[in-house]
């Protein structure tokens, strides 16, 4: 609740844009907080559904092993449960200048600048968009199944990720908390990179005793790395030809060719499905990309070690951004 309350005390010096806008992420994010029973209680409950059961005990699993075996924080946080009556708990909106790859930022109390927007309405992020883009931004809107308040709440499982597949809830769980673990101000590639590669080595621990399963992630991963390595390679190009000194006309023409080459390569990847390739779309697949190989290096040179591995993360995080910057190359 202090939390929210500082949010409130910011409000005094925004503008009436912005007054909007925190006081829909206030009551959204303590509208989801009311809504939290703890696990316990809710497994001692003999009415509990079976399938609601079976997947509240599997998130307890993954929560102990979290802390036990990853050196996640142990705390509250995935200890109680919050059902929602919507898909997504928030929808968040990127977006970059129409010939930049350099997505747009955005400055909160606590979380500092990032480059994204959260909205609890799929409507008002959607309207949102509809603004950057009559502005001449490209525009990116996808819906967030959990998000982080940094360990200053006690965050639940919702509805909207219990229900996922072994993998995919693991991979949450671990991804949320680290982010607990080390945290950058105004640096959303560092923050969610490393929360990328921890949930990565995670996984890989958790289903270190099951082989086939080990098999399918690697196959997984290898399918991730052929996307990462298709939209890189766009990023490239397009970032090449964003420099060039061409009439925006002949940029335009350009970069949908380039858009639309991409659109093919991915095909049916799931996880774009319907999505349609533009700026915004590469920046925000760069946040969770870009610096995963250097903190996996890191994580190698502890040997596996991850209380070490956090350490030099956290000390990574509390450096001036030009310190940083050997590690974090400059995005492209």
């Amino acid at each position: 609740m202090r939390a929210a309350s500082a949010l409130v005390a910011a409000l005094a010096l925004s503008g009436c844009e912005t007054l909007g806008y925190y006081g829909q992420a206030i009551s959204g994010h303590l509208d989801l907080m009311r809504r939290a029973r703890p696990v316990a209680a809710l497994l001692a409950d003999p009415q509990l559904p079976a399938a609601l059961r079976e997947r509240l005990e599997l998130a307890q699993r993954i929560r102990d092993f979290a802390s036990r075996e990853l050196g996640l924080p142990d705390n509250g946080a995935y200890r109680s449960y919050a059902a929602l009556d919507r898909p997504f708990a928030v929808w968040n909106v990127v977006a970059a200048p129409e010939f930049s790859l350099e997505p747009l930022t955005w400055c909160f109390p606590v979380a500092g600048c990032v480059a994204y927007r959260g909205f609890f309405e799929q409507a008002a992020a959607e309207a949102y968009a509809a603004r950057l883009r009559a502005a001449g931004h490209d525009v990116y809107v996808y819906g967030v199944a959990a998000y982080s308040t940094l360990g200053r709440f006690d965050d639940p499982l919702l509805s909207t990720f219990v229900e996922r597949g072994e993998v995919e809830l693991a991979r949450l769980i671990f991804h949320e908390l680290a982010h607990q673990v080390a945290y950058a101000a105004d640096d959303t590639a560092f923050n969610e990179s490393f929360a990328v590669a921890v949930e990565r080595e995670g996984l890989r621990r958790w289903l270190r005793d099951r082989p086939q399963a080990l098999a399918r992630l690697a196959a997984l991963e290898a399918r991730a790395a052929e996307v990462q390595a298709q939209m890189e390679a766009t990023r490239a190009r397009l970032a090449a030809l964003y420099r060039e000194p061409l009439d925006p006309e002949t940029k335009r023409r350009r970069k949908a060719a380039e858009l639309a080459a991409l659109r093919a390569a991915l095909g049916a990847h799931a996880r774009l499905s319907g999505v349609e390739p533009n700026n915004a779309v590469l920046a925000a697949h760069a946040v969770y990309t870009r610096l995963v190989p250097q903190f996996e290096r890191l994580l190698a040179e502890e040997g596996g070690d991850l209380p070490r591995f956090y350490e030099r993360v956290r000390g990574l995080a509390a450096a001036e951004p030009r310190a940083r910057g050997a590690f974090a190359p400059q995005a492209r």
